[in-house]
This record gives structure tokens, sequence and C-alpha cells, in this order.
């Protein structure tokens, strides 16, 4: 799993969440009220509460992230409000985004409807959602011609996909344009 943040035009304000399956791709995106531990802990009890601990361990067993401030608090995020492990956080060296080279290549994604610099004020988790959905919808050549969805279908819990509301969308209906989310 790879882990990271997109802003908007200021690191104040929204932000989301992204987070990436390196073995299928798929990206979970979750809109952050501001770009805080706080707020990334509230988005892994969430998770947490979801799947349960167990489930969310099998779901996220591993993830690697930069050295943003947001993630410097690892204890919060690996183990849950009891103190049960959940999963090991890992940071990439300094200046190496390279190292989770596949979620920063999927936010070119993002920025196709959401351009740089455009805030996130406005939008919603359900917009967020429709995003990472048209995202994962997408074919791959990377992935020899299937989707990230398709992929994951195959490789993750079934019950992860539908819990947080992921679904395929067929390939005549895919936008990756800003009107997706007017």
């Amino acid at each position: 799993m790879e882990m990271d943040t997109v802003h908007g035009p200021r690191i104040s304000g929204k932000t989301m969440l992204t987070m990436l399956f390196r073995s299928s791709s798929l990206m979970l995106i979750f809109l952050l009220e501001e770009c805080s531990q706080r707020c990334v802990c509230e988005v892994f009890e969430w998770l947490a509460g979801l799947l349960g601990t167990e489930g969310f361990k099998k779901s996220f067993p591993v993830i690697l992230t930069d050295n943003g401030p947001e993630f410097k608090n690892p204890a919060a995020l690996e183990r849950d409000t009891s103190g049960a492990e959940r999963t090991k956080i890992f940071y990439c060296d300094p200046l190496a985004s390279w190292q989770k080279a596949r979620l920063e290549k999927n936010h070119e994604y993002i920025r196709k409807v959401i351009p740089k610099g455009r805030t996130l004020e406005a939008f919603t988790q359900k917009e967020m959602t429709l995003l990472a959905n048209h995202i994962n919808s997408t074919a791959r050549a990377s992935l020899n011609g299937r989707s990230p969805f398709e992929l994951a279908q195959l490789l993750n819990a079934p019950e992860l996909l539908s819990v947080l509301g992921l679904k395929e969308i067929g390939p005549d209906r895919i936008i990756l344009k800003p009107k997706l989310l007017k």
C-alpha cells in the first residue's frame, strides 16, 4: 500500500488522502477537512470500524508513505484505540517520491479532473468516491489492458470494494475531465 496527500492551492483547508494497492493499482481517495495527523487517524479509525482490526490488517498490512507532518505519528496509525496492531508504516527517503511512484503516477489522473491550484473546499466525499471509481475503471497498458478495479476484484477482499462504495464504470462512460465533478 502506498499513501500520500493531494492539496488544493494551499496546504490549509480540505486535502485528499490517497491510498493505492500496489498489487492492483486500485486507488482510494478520502477527503480530509484539513491536512493533519488527526484527520488521517480519523480515516484509519473509520476504516477499522468498517473492516474490524483484523480486516484492516489483512487489507492494509504494510503502508509506505512520505515524511509529511500528517503521517508523523506512526504509533497512532499502526495501532487501534485499544492498542492492537493493525498495520506497519514505513517512510520513503527524504525527497524520494519515486519510492511510491505508482501513487504519484495515479495523482496525474486526479489532476486531469481537478487541475493543480483548484481549491478542494466545495467537494464532498461522495465526489471523491466518484472520482476514484472513474480512475480505477480506466484500463492501463501497465496492467495488460485491465483496469485497477478488475484486478482488485481478483486480489482484494470483495467486501472491501463494496463497503467503500467502489463500483466499476463502463469504459464508454469514464470521464477524466473537470466536467466529471461539476
